[in-house]
């Protein structure tokens, strides 16, 4: 038999690098996607494929998923990964970054499910994973549109898992809770920057010390956990619909459903407010 063929976006770092790493340990032909290729030259020297992507830009998508599809003559997994946390309040995020933040974390997601699903379809097989997040159950405060968007993956997944049932395809939702990767550091300094001088600099200045200090709580997990949770659903004929895994995830959003919305609000300022 054919190996199968995984595509792995934001695989320059974090999550999707080490998951492209142990998906190609699983024996599958991996093509690590990013916009920063000249960070994959270690996934290269182990035989994966480092390939050029923008989610933002259509015609990068659709050049891309032709290459895969010329060379390997399938697509069996997809990995939807990249994305990135925008934070800041509401009345102070530009429209432009509100946008920007759908356009990495939903629509470049979306569209390279478009470009992927033809060819599952005509394997009647394939898996179309999404990484969301546990901020796709919860909120915090200067989190609306990164919460938004991964609310909206959540949704989006669901709708999709029911539609493509039918065609022998799997949708898979991963929501990982707090990783040890650059994610923080980089949604710290954006926060920190549009926040500045602003009324809700002092909320932001807790959110940002989280943020800081996350990838040394006790709370943070290796990327690998949700890697092993990629391959351990892809590997399934029949995968669970949802993984929360690592930091804390399952049960921070067990205590969502138990406190309910205002409890759960009163839970996030106590914890904003120790840390």
């Amino acid at each position: 038999m054919a190996r199968k063929v995984a595509l792995v976006t934001g695989a320059s770092s974090g999550i999707g690098e080490v998951s492209a790493r142990h998906l190609n340990e699983l024996g599958y032909i991996v093509y690590a996607a990013a916009r920063r290729t000249e960070r994959m030259s270690g996934l290269a020297a182990l035989g994966i494929r480092p390939v050029a992507v923008d989610v933002t830009v259509d015609a990068s998508m659709v050049a891309l998923v032709n290459e895969i599809v010329a060379e390997a003559g399938r697509i069996d997994v997809l990995v939807n990964n990249a994305g990135y946390g925008s934070y800041g309040a509401l009345e102070d995020v530009p429209m432009a970054e509100a946008r920007r933040q759908f356009d990495v974390n939903v629509f470049g997601l979306a569209r390279l499910t478009q470009l992927v699903l033809p060819h599952m379809r005509a394997q009647k097989d394939g898996y179309i994973v999404n990484i969301s997040s546990m901020g796709g159950k919860i909120w915090e405060p200067l989190g609306s549109w990164y919460h938004a968007t991964k609310f909206a993956v959540e949704g989006l997944s669901d709708s999709l898992r029911v539609e493509v049932a039918p065609f022998g395809i799997k949708v898979v939702i991963i929501e990982p809770g707090i990783i040890r990767s650059e994610w923080a550091a980089i949604s710290a300094d954006g926060l920190e920057a549009i926040s500045a001088g602003t009324v809700y600099n002092e909320q932001a200045r807790g959110i940002v010390r989280t943020f800081r200090t996350a990838n040394d709580g006790r709370l943070a997990s290796d990327p690998i956990v949700v890697a092993k949770a990629i391959g351990r659903a892809v590997q399934s004929r029949r995968p669970r619909t949802r993984y929360a895994v690592g930091g804390g995830a399952a049960p921070i959003i067990l205590l969502r459903r138990v406190l309910g919305d205002r409890g759960f609000d009163r839970f996030i300022a106590r914890t904003l407010a120790s840390d």
